[in-house]
């Protein structure tokens, strides 16, 4: 559809141009730049006042003549044409193929910025998703229609235990298997293709929907890139009825880039000047999950983010923790240790947890067990300072065997091969294998029917 066209710019600055608006200009409202010669680039509104428009442009704007340069006004939000054609595309950012094949056949088109869901039609996530990590199905639980971030740090392997999960992942109280979207932000060249091998060489990328914003695309098209996923996402769930996990990587890519455009538009700034609104825009991102009453579709969101200098109160991981239920947190430490997947014992949490375990959705045992390794974990952790401060030998044997413990939940429960699938089960059973090596008045959070079950019954001496 043609629209309204007006020739001549106010002015340019970097990405932004100034123009004058037309009558029905809206925010977010779609719009052509086409320069003297005639090649068009697209644009988006970002601001609009009485009588001007502020567009953000989709590359550069370089050559751009302030009285031959004509603004074509769309009069239409920013679409994604949808179908069941997604599955096993990958697009750039803005939604546009870059896999060497046509658009998808559809006439189906829905708004990247989506709809806000009324908090009553939502369904409170119940089902226990298995994704055969045992630190993540043991401890920090994931349930389906949850949104569970992953906190990292540069360097850490955030990426290939992301892949791991999509490979993995299957919901056991259904038949239905899981499709995954797939967004990345600003990363670079040999991370996209990491995800596209991976899933080519583990069969899983005919149910996969790739988004790719590369590190040298521009600002605003990493401020789409989710909003595109999570509208293939919606699509799929809930007029489908299919099991979505959307995985976005990386949400401290993505807020940067918000920063960027903020700092180009002259607003105020914030902590670490990051906009005022970053809570808001983040919170328009992450609740677009969950489960809807009427749909027996869902999405499950892991939003990825490195954490600058690995500092967990930096504004990006500090507001997402306010807005999703728990975290995944990486340990350096861990790492350098050898240790994969490195999660973080103490830090990470599943808020959901507590609601898709138990007798019937997972075993009777895992509350409990979960529970106990917490516990002794977290007395591992403070015996380990003080053996830091007055030696090892000077420990009582009680400490020592938590010592033990400590070493081996790490080396063997936490640790595992990167193609290692493990059943709840046999994430249990491990668990119960490492609460074997503390003496059983120890295991004070555990019900004693489940320790006789589980350990078998004391011999008394």
């Amino acid at each position: 559809m043609k629209g309204i066209e007006y020739k001549g710019l106010k002015t340019v600055d970097g990405p932004i141009v100034i123009v004058k608006r037309s009558e029905n200009s809206f925010f977010g409202e779609i719009v052509y730049v086409r320069d003297r010669l005639g090649e068009k680039k697209t644009g988006r509104i970002i601001d609009i006042s009485e009588d001007m428009a502020v567009v953000q442009v989709f590359g550069s704007t370089n050559g751009l003549d302030l009285d031959e340069t004509s603004i074509e006004f769309l009069e239409e939000p920013m679409e994604l044409r949808v179908g069941e054609g997604l599955l096993g595309r990958v697009f750039n950012g803005l939604g546009k193929p870059i896999d060497g094949y046509d658009e998808i056949i559809s006439s189906t088109k829905r708004n990247v910025n989506g709809l806000p869901l009324n908090p009553y039609a939502r369904e409170y996530p119940r089902d226990f998703i298995q994704t055969g990590v045992s630190s993540i199905d043991g401890m920090n639980t994931l349930i389906r229609g949850q949104k569970l971030p992953i906190f990292s740090g540069n360097g850490l392997p955030h990426n290939r235990l992301a892949a791991q999960i999509i490979r993995q992942a299957k919901i056991l109280s259904a038949d239905e298997e899981f499709v995954m979207v797939f967004a990345g932000m600003g990363i670079k060249y040999d991370v996209a293709r990491f995800f596209v091998d991976t899933f080519e060489q583990s069969g899983v990328l005919s149910r996969v929907v790739l988004f790719q914003s590369l590190a040298d695309a521009p600002s605003i098209e990493r401020i789409i890139t989710p909003r595109c996923a999570l509208t293939a996402a919606e699509y799929l769930a809930f007029e489908k009825n299919m099991h979505v996990l959307v995985v976005m990587t990386d949400m401290t890519n993505y807020c940067e880039a918000l920063r960027e455009i903020s700092t180009t538009r002259g607003e105020v700034p914030g902590r670490k000047g990051y906009p005022g609104y970053l809570y808001s825009d983040l919170a328009e991102l992450y609740e677009r999950a969950g489960k809807i009453k009427g749909s027996s579709g869902s999405i499950t969101q892991i939003p990825i983010l490195t954490m600058p200098n690995d500092d967990i109160s930096h504004p990006i991981p500090d507001l997402t923790g306010y807005i999703t239920e728990g975290q995944i947190v990486l340990d350096r430490e861990m790492y350098q240790k050898g240790i994969y997947p490195p999660v973080a014992g103490l830090p990470s949490l599943s808020r959901l947890m507590k609601d898709g375990i138990g007798e019937g959705m997972t075993r009777d045992d895992h509350k409990d067990v979960s529970s106990q390794l917490f516990a002794a974990y977290s007395k591992v952790k403070s015996i380990r300072n003080l053996a830091a401060i007055i030696g090892e030998e000077e420990l009582s044997p009680l400490d020592k065997q938590y010592l033990d413990f400590g070493n081996k939940l790490e080396m063997e429960f936490f640790s595992q091969k990167e193609e290692e699938d493990r059943s709840i089960a046999e994430t249990l059973d491990a668990g119960w294998q490492m609460l074997s090596l503390l003496p059983r008045s120890e295991l004070y959070r555990i019900d004693k029917k489940l320790i006789d079950k589980y350990l078998g019954p004391e011999q008394l001496s």
